[in-house]
């Protein structure tokens, strides 16, 4: 069987996800039909025969740092041949080492921020003390890259954290510059630590202009994913079926890519 990687998944408890789906449709202003649970990804992967899962969410202050390490741990406990997950930090926290020690107990394989939705920027002392410690522990990060409405987590700040912390696994979401790919791919690409992933892009895309985006970054650095609850896997995997590439070149950025870092066989 073919694997697949969904490798940008935003998972929800029961009790909130109605509240936080509005809440992520509202901030980008995009329809969005799924439902941001546990089972309403599962379901939409397996149209699609997604195999496993990166999943996570991000504290917008820092009480909430716990409880959403915990929830995204016992999820993946709940699915461990199918979701490797990733916690939240939060700058603002009067602990961040005993925040991200204990993300690392819960079994948590890495740390997703979102600088927009956190209102810090990448280039600033408060991401540096993030960095610090996940160079230390040699774990990935993922990032919400790029927003032309703000000023958190544009290409040069995305460039001075990269330039500082050159060993530290960065996968920075949306082609490293949600709606402005072109501005960070002229300014990010070849960064030998950056990965990227697809999400939430193709939908902005000319198949021409996704093309030219996997060939700048190399197809060998580009991962496959969703952001659900944004698209549904089914129209993002059509759309990337029909870009112009070799197997092989899918062939890693559906699986092979995504496996490397995360460590899955």
């Amino acid at each position: 069987m073919k694997k697949i990687v969904n490798a940008h998944c935003h998972i929800y408890p029961e009790k909130i996800a109605d509240k936080a789906v509005r809440g992520i449709r509202e901030f980008y202003d995009l329809d969005m039909s799924l439902n941001g649970k546990v089972d309403g990804l599962l379901e939409d992967g397996a149209k699609v025969g997604v195999t496993h899962y990166l999943v996570h969410s991000v504290a917008t202050i820092p009480k909430q740092v716990k409880s959403i390490n915990e929830f995204i741990a016992e999820s993946v406990n709940k699915h461990p041949d199918k979701f490797i997950g990733f916690g939240t930090l939060h700058p603002d926290s009067e602990d961040l080492q005993g925040d991200f020690d204990y993300l690392i107990e819960l079994g948590l394989k890495g740390v997703k921020l979102h600088p927009d939705f956190q209102l810090f920027a990448m280039d600033e002392d408060r991401a540096f003390k993030i960095g610090e410690i996940i160079d230390k522990a040699n774990v990935p990060m993922l990032v919400h890259c790029g927003d032309f409405r703000y000023n958190y987590s544009n290409p040069e700040q995305i460039k001075a954290f990269l330039e500082k912390f050159p060993n530290i696994t960065f996968i920075g979401a949306h082609f490293a510059g949600w709606s402005i790919w072109k501005e960070a791919t002229a300014k990010l690409a070849g960064t030998p630590n950056l990965y990227v992933d697809l999400s939430s892009s193709l939908y902005n895309l000319t198949s021409t202009e996704a093309v030219d985006l996997i060939h700048a970054y190399g197809s060998e650095k580009v991962l496959w994913g969703t952001d659900y609850p944004m698209w549904d896997s089914a129209s993002e995997m059509e759309y990337f079926n029909k870009l112009d590439l070799t197997d092989k070149e899918k062939s890693q950025i559906l699986f092979e890519n995504a496996s490397r870092i995360l460590d899955i066989d």
